[in-house]
């Protein structure tokens, strides 16, 4: 199966990314290469992409899309946490734009052997690196109960976590959990017949859960947005696309900082701390797809858009 994703909120992010025809960009999450193809094709023979990855399967799709559109283009297999390495070992030193589309790309989810899905019985993987070793099968029958309640809640605010986490224990007692749909029985045995009549899936907040915390997402994010705003060159931008409310809250908060970091007690008459605004974020409210978008992609319901804007 081709490596396929539809890029969230394209013409919007090429927009807010203002640009520079010789200016250095980054595509931290490059998937499909959707946004980094638009980048591209923007740039002139001065110009420069770096497009990174931690999917071998995006990174091969994203080498071979790009190279057919020009040579400015270096992909690199890597997580976007390892940001400023893969800009060290390439000689880069500020950059005029970043963006991250977070989150599970459709063809991870649609790729039924990679574990990401309810839809499909597949192995228990989860992996968004498949050389890494540990699994979502390791998660599920390794952890103790109370590690996978606080999984369940902080990273699914999964209201059963309890129930579904002591099934859970219960079972693997027996025999080891190793599929979607051995985990999916467990947890629609773990909710009430009322609650899953309200809402969706009643497994899609366990594996947000299981997935995030696996992959370590909302680490890597908060150990990234910080060093990503300093290589910004005056002007720079750094583009964010999130798709839950976790992530979201991340990145308006690091933002936040970066705009006004001073950390001196409210009621001091002057700022002591010394510490120096960064820029400015754009984005007072987030940035939505529209209705056209979402009739054409509805995975694109909870996407959100933050821009910084370094000074």
């Amino acid at each position: 199966m081709e490596f396929h994703h539809i890029p969230i909120m394209l013409d919007r992010v090429i927009e807010e990314l203002k640009i520079r025809p010789n200016g250095v960009y980054v595509d931290g999450t490059v998937g499909g290469a959707g946004h980094s193809s638009e980048i591209l094709k923007r740039l002139s023979d001065k110009g420069t992409l770096v497009a990174i990855d931690q999917d071998r399967d995006a990174v091969d799709t994203a080498r071979k899309r790009l190279a057919d559109i020009s040579d400015r283009a270096t992909v690199v297999k890597s997580n976007f946490v390892n940001f400023d390495i893969v800009l060290d070992d390439l000689g880069i030193g500020s950059v005029d734009g970043v963006l991250l589309d977070l989150g599970v790309s459709s063809y991870q989810f649609d790729q039924a052997d990679r574990g990401f899905s309810y839809r499909f019985d597949a192995p228990l993987d989860m992996r968004m690196d498949q050389t890494q070793e540990e699994t979502a099968a390791d998660i599920v029958n390794e952890y103790s109960e109370e590690d996978l309640v606080r999984i369940l809640r902080e990273y699914g605010e999964e209201p059963f976590a309890r129930r579904i986490a002591a099934n859970i224990c219960r079972e693997r007692e027996k025999k080891p959990i190793r599929t979607t749909f051995e985990l999916n029985e467990l947890i629609k045995s773990s909710i009430p017949a009322s609650a899953r009549r309200d809402g969706g899936h009643p497994s899609k907040q366990t594996y947000q859960a299981i997935r995030i915390a696996l992959n370590k997402e909302l680490q890597i994010l908060e150990d990234s947005i910080d060093q990503m705003i300093h290589r910004l060159s005056s002007g720079g931008r750094l583009c964010i696309i999130t798709f839950h409310s976790l992530e979201d809250r991340i990145v308006k908060n690091a933002m936040r900082v970066a705009e006004k970091p001073c950390i001196c007690p409210p009621d001091f008459p002057v700022c002591v701390c010394g510490r120096i605004p960064l820029g400015k974020v754009i984005t007072r409210k987030p940035i939505v797809p529209d209705e056209e978008e979402l009739r054409g992609n509805p995975r694109a319901k909870s996407a959100k858009l933050r821009i910084f804007e370094r000074k």
